[in-house]
């Protein structure tokens, strides 16, 4: 792999304007080699004939084989650049190259070439003493909490350390007790001695640790310190996990953040502190790749330079780098290697292994038996299409009497999965996109690495559900009862509920199968949209809820799941949900929830955020609301001309709002004055027209949301189920068109901002005088 590539391919997406533009700066050298080549000809040397040419250099003394050329002393009129630190007062030091060599012909070219090389290098330094500054603060704030999480863990569980034989200090009282006075279980073993015998394990345990470390180590118990106890009165605690009864507890009474010095709370402070290290510890890992690549480009580029122009530069160009911040600093690595002790002693039990393993989890690995099923179950899915295609000609269903209540009844039941499919595999579309141009998805998500589905695991799991769905309607093809009993075969036609119960155990299904991590964050994702306006709001939930609300005529289905099953004759094919006055109701209802949770979404944002734009999205999606109520009312009242006149005023209100929101703030094009006209300055994708289309497409898909609020339910040759089910799969379409540009527009946000990591809140909070102090 080309150097270019590999350093592309190495790069934090957030701070990709942050980094050497190696891409430019090759692009000039590439011109000083064109340049070069059309006024340099290379001398050559013709036999008497003239028949054969050679290089003069091939006629040169030869200077023997041990002989080295760069060991040979330069003169200082040799050299072509010379590189010096500028100090100036109020601004930061910055380097400037001086070429030497400007009067030779095509030097202009050069000059320019070291101009911006100067420019991409003290840029690159200024942004990483910014970030090594960052760090650092964000340390000193992380000892101030690791001061406190040991003094709460010493006041919680009292550990006592003995000296001696017969002396034992106990670290949340305030002296040396005797040791008759200590409780001494049955076993002989105290059990405050568990964790400060695993802290002194490690201390000791260290296989670089000499004879006279040991002894040190040994006697170091005599001048033992314990942790002061005096902090836990100037901190608060804030670890109290934000839930529905919480929340209604805040908002009916004054919560206290004073510590009470339970085992409870201390779980959570370690938690908190679990979390914040493991993320400070991610940030320094890319921070030390950012300064390593940064190094390795600039001296690829002057290596490169040297070959296309015979000179000696890269030497004290590359020595310049070695001696500057970027090259020398090495607080970066020092600070990695106190985070890895710190937190194998406090957080894995002395345990390396462990605790290496929680800083620095492995990706997930691409294996092959996934891409063998993903290929098996397709090529299944495909043949039980076509084997349904060949079923519906040969027995004539599209002519039978029963084709109507098939329709009717079955079609409504499998298009259940039929929508779940497509969302998936709409989905496992976007994550192929997303990783083809680097969009980092799962930090947007906020997905643990290594748990984070590929496109090849949902696309498996699209085609397992498909075998599934295809089999069940296979077994559902018969459209004639039986004579004998008036009645069709029960276990085929309990298929439906079969395969929803079996969906809804592999999802709450507790143990580690069929990537248990994406179940239970799709769980709790749903559990805060949910009970939205009580948890704090972030993009997975309010993702999901908009997700949602293309699944309108699945939630539907699952309605007359419950009519069809519980209230319906399912043997005969017959139930009375349409003349229900109650399932009219909630058939109406339950496409206004998905709406309703964003609503509240939006709300609960505004009054955290003091965001206007929530309230505003807020009230775009109270207008479908509206719409949607309109219908219903236009549908409760006999079709009168007034209520349709209302509910077409409505909805379309609500899709000019939804298509402008779209267009304009989700994906943040249509900008008149950008670089890429009615577009943005920043895109991600090569071929600017495929925006254009995307916005067509999204005006068009969005008329086909009108049929799901007006209910234009005729068309010709289509029974009427059909055309709900077409409409509502062009809709999932749309969504799936408009995750893409979605996440497009957060990742470049988080790029314009280089926030390459989320931000984790710590346990304990100082009091203002102490933070003054």
């Amino acid at each position: 792999m080309k150097f270019g590539k590999e350093f592309a391919s190495q790069t934090v997406q957030e701070w990709q304007e942050a980094y050497m533009d190696y891409n430019f700066l090759k692009a000039v050298l590439k011109d000083i080699l064109r340049f070069r080549q059309k006024n340099t000809t290379v001398p050559l040397a013709s036999t008497p004939r003239g028949s054969l040419g050679r290089k003069v250099s091939l006629y040169r003394a030869f200077s023997g084989l041990t002989n080295r050329y760069r060991n040979s002393p330069r003169k200082k009129d040799d050299e072509a650049i010379l590189v010096n630190a500028i100090h100036q007062e109020g601004s930061e030091e910055q380097y400037q190259t001086m070429f030497m060599m400007s009067s030779e012909e095509g030097g202009e070219s050069e000059l320019v070439f070291f101009r911006r090389l100067d420019d991409e290098f003290n840029k690159v330094i200024n942004f990483y003493r910014k970030k090594v500054e960052q760090v650092m603060e964000e340390a000193d704030e992380l000892s101030r909490q690791m001061n406190v999480l040991i003094a709460l863990r010493v006041k919680v569980e009292k550990p006592v350390v003995r000296f001696g034989e017969s002396d034992v200090i106990n670290l949340a009282s305030n002296g040396i007790s005797s040791s008759s006075s200590v409780f001494h279980p049955a076993n002989g073993k105290n059990p405050g001695l568990k964790h400060m015998d695993a802290i002194q394990e490690v201390e000791t345990s260290s296989e670089a640790q000499t004879e006279e470390e040991d002894r040190r180590d040994k006697n170091s118990i005599q001048g033992f310190r314990p942790a002061s106890l005096e902090i836990l009165d100037h901190v608060k605690i804030n670890v109290t996990p934000e839930t529905p009864i919480s929340t209604l507890r805040g908002i009916l009474m004054s919560s206290r953040s004073d510590l009470s010095f339970s085992k409870e709370e201390l779980r959570k402070a370690e938690e908190l502190m679990t979390r914040a290290f493991i993320e400070f510890y991610q940030k320094l890992r890319l921070l030390k790749s950012y300064c390593f690549m940064n190094q390795l480009a600039f001296s690829k580029i002057m290596k490169k330079y040297d070959k296309i122009t015979s000179r000696n530069a890269s030497k004290a160009y590359l020595e310049m780098v070695d001696t500057s911040y970027l090259g020398s600093s090495d607080e970066v690595t020092r600070l990695m290697e106190r985070v890895e002790a710190t937190f194998i002693k406090h957080f894995a039990n002395g345990n390396r292994g462990k605790g290496m393993n929680t800083l620095r989890p492995t990706a997930r690995r691409e294996r092959h038996r996934i891409t063998f099923f993903l290929g098996f179950f397709s090529g299944c899915a495909i043949a039980l299409i076509v084997a349904i295609i060949v079923l519906i000609h040969a027995r004539r269903i599209l002519k039978s009497e029963g084709r109507s209540r098939y329709m009717d009844t079955i079609f409504p039941l499998y298009g259940l999965f039929g929508f779940i499919v497509l969302h998936m595999l709409m989905f496992s579309g976007n994550i192929y996109f997303w990783r083809r141009y680097r969009v980092n998805y799962p930090f947007i998500f906020g997905l643990k690495q290594g748990t984070e589905l590929g496109y090849r695991e949902v696309f498996l799991l699209s085609s397992a559900l498909a075998i599934l769905s295809l089999a069940g309607v296979i077994s559902n093809l018969d459209m004639d009862m039986d004579r004998n009993t008036n009645s069709f075969n029960a276990l085929p036609e309990l298929v439906p509920l079969g395969i929803v119960l079996v969906l809804l155990l592999i999802l709450f299904c507790p143990f580690n199968l069929i990537y248990r991590s994406s179940r239970f964050f799709l769980i709790q994702s749903v559990f805060h949209c949910i009970f939205a306006p009580l948890y704090k709001v972030t993009l997975p939930d309010f993702f999901l809820a908009d997700q949602l609300t293309s699944q309108v005529q699945a939630f539907r289905s699952l309605e007359f799941y419950v009519c069809y099953y519980f209230w319906g004759n399912f043997r005969k094919r017959e139930n009375k949900c349409q003349e229900s006055d109650v399932f009219q109701a909630f058939y109406f209802v339950v496409a206004i929830i998905p709406y309703w949770i964003r609503s509240i979404q939006c709300l609960r944002r505004l009054i955290e955020e003091k965001d206007f734009m929530q309230g505003l999205n807020g009230l775009k999606y109270f207008s479908i609301i509206i719409a949607v109520a309109m219908r219903t009312s236009y549908d409760l009242n006999n079709k009168v001309v007034l209520w349709r006149i209302l509910a077409a005023a409505s909805s379309g209100i609500a899709t000019i709002l939804g298509t402008y929101w779209d267009l304009v703030i989700d994906w943040g094009l249509l900008c008149r004055n950008s670089k890429n006209p009615w577009l943005r300055d920043k895109l991600i994708l090569p071929n600017k027209s495929v925006y254009f289309v995307a916005m067509a497409l999204n005006v068009v898909l969005r008329l086909a949301w009108m049929q799901t609020v007006l209910g234009f339910y005729e068309a010709p040759f289509l029974h009427r189920k059909a055309l709900v089910a077409i409409v509502a799969c062009l809709e999932i379409i749309r969504r799936g068109i408009w995750n893409f540009f979605r996440l497009e527009n957060e990742h470049l946000n988080n790029v314009g901002k280089y926030r390459a990591f989320k931000s984790v809140p710590l346990p304990f909070n100082y009091d203002e005088e102490d933070k003054d102090a």
